[in-house]
């Protein structure tokens, strides 16, 4: 079922709000934060590290991913290489991200997994993971029947948008987590430039993934619009 509005306007808005998000984050992390590292003396450069990689690369990449596939006016097969590839790196990145954040706690002598945030974000990765997997046998390579990928296609397209749904919001959670912390450890102030940067960057975040989803259920520039196209119009 597809909205009746262009997917191709809606990207735009989209791609602009994750320029927009990418900027804030770098900036939050490296001028607010004191930059980024994997081997430090300050931890917190490590972990700097977390927030930057699930948001350019697993919020945004991911977000892309799902409107290549929907948005580009290409073949079906450069489509499907494309949203894989796209996904390949925003789940890479997305481990990467989460290796930052045990690494920051593991040297730091803090616990691993005690928020649900963390809870969360193992589940998200872990479905991600799933998703990518199954749907490369499925409908990359070896590839399955056609009677097999149009039934599983509807699962498809609905666990996807649900992962990355879940992603967002529990971006949204780490934010408000990281800058709690900040306020009560660190005596950041609350009405301060930072604390507005990183609520802002959240809600920056929470937009772009509404866009994505909206891509995702708008239509396809393709003239062609159907199951066969395994495309998101199947939800």
């Amino acid at each position: 079922m597809a909205v009746g509005i262009n997917a191709m306007p809606v990207t735009f808005a989209a791609h602009a709000l994750a320029v927009i998000a990418a900027i804030m984050v770098l900036v939050w992390n490296i001028s607010y934060r004191g930059g980024l590292a994997w081997e430090a003396e300050n931890k917190n450069l490590i972990f700097n590290l977390h927030p930057v990689l699930m948001l350019i690369g697993f919020i945004i990449l991911g977000g892309e991913a799902i409107i290549s596939y929907k948005s580009l006016p290409l073949e079906k097969p450069v489509k499907k290489l494309i949203h894989l590839i796209l996904h390949a790196i925003a789940l890479a990145l997305g481990i990467w991200g989460i290796c930052a954040a045990f690494k920051n706690h593991n040297e730091s002598g803090i616990p691993n997994l005690y928020s649900l945030h963390s809870w969360i974000g193992i589940g998200v990765i872990s479905l991600y993971a799933f998703q990518w997997v199954y749907s490369f046998i499925v409908f990359f390579f070896p590839g399955g029947s056609p009677n097999l990928r149009s039934g599983l296609l509807p699962w498809h397209a609905i666990l996807g948008l649900f992962v990355y749904i879940l992603a967002v919001g529990n971006a949204a959670l780490g934010f408000l987590e990281k800058l709690t912390f900040l306020e009560s450890g660190a005596k950041l102030d609350k009405y301060g430039p930072e604390a507005f940067l990183v609520n802002f960057t959240a809600i920056v975040t929470i937009l772009f993934g509404a866009l994505v989803v909206l891509t995702a259920s708008t239509k396809s520039p393709s003239s062609i619009d159907d199951a066969d196209n395994y495309s998101y119009s199947a939800i």
